[in-house]
């Protein structure tokens, strides 16, 4: 499954001043790791963000947003973002900044043995 290149793009760019960023190949898609945590990433052309699970719902409610089901289960704290939610530098940014804000507090993935 291939993944938006423009839209990693934009990622990049906006992460470039971000310390500890690091790309990885995952679930089919693209994610950027900081300090160690998933913080967005892209499936298909969807940005993917890692959000507090406190905002989860009201994020959802905004149009071109929805809860990431990739296992076919609700994941509270992971929201697909379309493009017509993140067309202008200010949206895309909001974004970015969302997951960033919870990155400072996110629990990283217990390392496997």
């Amino acid at each position: 499954m291939a993944y938006n290149e423009q839209l990693a793009e934009r990622i990049r760019q906006r992460l470039a001043f971000v310390p500890k960023v690091q790309e990885v190949k995952m679930m089919g898609g693209l994610t950027f790791m900081c300090n160690g945590k998933m913080c967005v990433g892209i499936l298909k052309d969807e940005l993917m963000c890692r959000i507090d699970p406190a905002v989860h719902d009201s994020e959802t409610s905004k149009p071109g947003v929805r809860t990431l089901d990739f296992t076919k289960r609700r994941m509270s704290g992971f929201i697909l973002v379309e493009e017509s939610a993140m067309k202008t530098k200010k949206d895309f940014d909001y974004w970015i900044d969302l997951a960033l804000a919870f990155n400072k507090r996110a629990k990283a993935a217990r390392k496997k043995a």
